[in-house]
C-alpha cells in the first residue's frame, strides 16, 4: 500500500482517527493517535514530532525531539477501536539530522537486512517464529518494599480440579488439563478453542498469514498461533500485530494474555521457535546435498548461530524470566547443538517435506518476551557472521540429549544460566552484531545498562517469596 492507497482507504472507509505506533527499546509497543484529516501525504514524507525522552531506552531530555515516518504499506485497520480507526507502524527520524534514530529497533532490523543485501551472499531473510502464550482467567501480583507476590488462575488448571465451583460461580465439573498434557487435547479439555479461532480470524483479517492455531503443552491456558513466514521486517511488524490481537481478543471476553516465558512453576515455559532461511534470486540457499538436505551456506549459518548463541540469548531471552525457562526437562533448549528432528537441541532441521522450498533452520532458543526487530537482526548478523567465515558447527547430536551420560553432556555447550550471565557473554561477543554499522556500540551499551540496571539488578535485590519458605526459622 502506498500514501495515496492509505488515503483513499479513509475516505473509503470512513476513518476518523490514524493511529500511529513503534517500538520502544525493550520492546513494548508505543502509539499516539490523529483526526484522520491530519493525515497527508506530506506527513509521509515530513513525519510528526514527539517527545523522545519519554521512551524507555532512547536519548535524554536535552535531545528530546524525534520524528515518526508513517509505513504506508504497514497499514491496517484497528479492529478493536470503538470508532473506525487505520493504524500505521513507524519508523524514527532525528528531526535535525533527519537520520534514522540507531536506537530505534525497526531501524537495526532494516540495517540488518540492508547489510545482507550488501554482501551479496542473499537478497531475502525468511523468518517464521512461533510465538507461545498463556490466556489466564486472572492475574494478581504486587511488590513493595515488605511483601511481594503473584496469583495465577485460570478454569482448565491442573490446581482447580478440588475447587466445588468454578470461577464463575458454576458447578466444578473437571476436564482439567494435568500438568505437561495440554498438547492438543480437543474440548471440553481445551477450554479455549473458541477463542484461539477468534484470534485466528482477526489475525487473518489485519494482513497476517496463519498457517494453524492450537493448545500447548502447559496447563493452565497456554497456546499457539502459527503464522506464514515473511521477509524479516515485515515479520517483526507481524509480531506486534499478533501480540496486540491476542492480548485485546483475550480482554474482550474478560481474560488476559501473557507472553512471559515462564509464569507457571513446574510447567512448560512460552517459547517461540523460530524458522529462518535465506534466499537469492528466488533460490533457497538453505537447501543442498549434505546432512539433512542442507548447503555449506546453511551448515555455515548454523555454526554462526552455535557460536554466538550465549551473547544471543541476551536480544532473544531478554529477561530474568525467560531463564526460569531455559532449564532441563520442559522441552526447552539448553544444550547448544543441532539435529534434524530432535526438538531437545538448539537448533533442529524440520523434515517434514523434501522440497528444496521447504528447507530451513528452527532455532529454538528464543522467547516471546525479546523485541522481535533486534531478535531477528541478532540471529541474522549470527548467520551471516558464520557464512562469511565458513564456521562449521561440528557434528550433529542425534539422539535424546537428555539420554547421555553425564560425561558426555558435559561435553555439549550451554545456554546461560541467567540473564547476566547472557549479558556478560554479549559484552565480550558483540563485533559480529557491529558489523555494518547494523548494531552500534551505542545500542550495545545501552541496552546492557538498561537490562543489567533495570532488570537484573532491580530482581537480584529484592527478596524471593520462595526465600521464607527455605530460611525464616533459620
Amino acid at each position: 500500500m502506498k500514501p495515496k492507497e492509505v488515503l483513499a482507504l479513509i475516505r473509503e472507509k470512513e476513518v476518523q482517527a490514524v493511529d500511529l505506533r513503534f517500538m520502544d527499546f525493550p520492546g513494548i509497543w508505543q502509539h499516539f493517535t490523529i483526526p484522520a484529516e491530519e493525515l497527508t501525504e506530506q506527513v509521509f514524507e515530513e513525519g510528526l514530532g514527539f517527545d523522545g525522552s519519554s521512551i524507555r531506552g532512547w536519548q535524554a531530555i536535552n535531545e528530546s525531539d524525534m520524528l515518526v515516518l508513517p509505513q504506508a504499506e504497514t497499514a491496517f485497520l484497528d479492529p478493536f477501536t470503538a470508532i473506525p480507526t487505520v493504524t500505521m507502524i513507524c519508523n524514527i527520524q532525528d528531526p535535525l539530522t533527519r537520520e534514522d534514530y540507531t536506537r530505534d529497533p525497526r531501524n537495526i532490523a532494516r540495517k540488518a537486512v540492508n547489510y545482507m543485501k550488501s554482501l551479496g551472499i542473499a537478497d531475502v531473510a525468511y523468518f517464521g517464529p512461533e510465538p507461545e502464550f498463556f490466556i489466564f482467567d486472572s492475574i494478581r501480583y504486587d511488590q513493595t518494599q515488605h511483601s511481594g507476590y503473584y496469583f495465577i488462575d485460570s478454569v482448565e488448571g491442573a490446581w482447580n480440579t478440588g475447587r466445588e465451583k468454578e470461577l464463575d460461580g458454576s458447578p466444578n465439573l473437571g476436564y482439567k488439563l494435568r500438568y505437561k498434557e495440554g498438547y492438543f487435547p480437543v474440548p471440553p479439555l481445551d477450554s479455549q478453542q473458541d477463542l484461539r479461532n477468534e484470534m485466528m480470524v482477526i489475525m487473518n483479517q489485519c494482513g497476517l498469514q496463519v498457517e494453524r492455531q492450537h493448545h500447548e503443552v502447559a496447563t493452565g491456558g497456554q497456546a499457539e498461533i502459527d503464522m506464514r513466514f515473511a521477509d524479516l521486517v515485515t515479520m517483526a511488524d507481524n509480531v506486534l500485530k499478533y501480540k496486540y490481537i491476542v492480548k485485546n481478543v483475550a480482554k474482550r471476553h474478560g481474560k488476559t494474555a501473557t507472553f512471559m516465558p515462564k509464569p507457571l512453576f513446574m510447567d512448560n515455559g512460552s517459547g517461540m521457535h523460530v524458522h529462518t532461511s535465506l534466499w537469492k534470486n528466488e533460490r533457497n540457499l538453505f537447501a543442498g546435498s549434505g546432512y539433512a538436505g542442507l548447503s555449506d551456506i546453511a551448515m555455515h549459518a548454523i555454526g554462526g548461530l552455535l557460536k554466538h548463541a550465549p551473547a544471543l540469548c541476551a536480544i532473544c531471552n531478554p529477561t530474568t524470566n525467560s531463564y526460569r525457562r531455559l532449564v532441563p526437562g520442559y522441552e526447552a533448549p539448553v544444550n547448544l547443538a543441532y539435529s534434524r528432528r530432535n526438538r531437545s537441541a538448539a537448533i533442529r532441521i524440520p523434515v517434514y517435506s523434501p522440497s528444496p522450498k521447504a528447507k530451513r533452520l528452527e532455532y529454538r532458543c528464543p522467547d516471546p518476551s525479546c523485541n522481535p526487530y533486534l531478535a531477528f537482526a541478532a540471529m541474522l548478523m549470527a548467520m551471516l557472521d558464520g557464512i562469511q567465515n565458513k564456521i562449521h558447527p561440528g557434528e550433529p547430536l542425534d539422539k535424546d540429549i537428555y539420554d547421555l551420560s553425564p560425561e558426555e553432556l558435559k561435553e555439549v555447550p550451554k545456554t546461560p544460566g541467567s540473564l547476566d550471565e547472557a549479558l556478560k557473554a554479549l559484552r565480550q561477543d558483540h563485533q559480529f552484531l557491529l558489523k555494518g554499522d547494523v548494531f552500534t556500540p551505542d545500542v550495545i551499551d545501552t541496552w546492557i545498562w538498561y537490562k543489567t540496571e533495570k532488570e537484573f539488578d532491580a530482581v537480584r535485590l529484592r527478596p524471593h517469596p520462595y526465600e521464607f519458605a527455605l530460611y525464616y526459622d533459620i
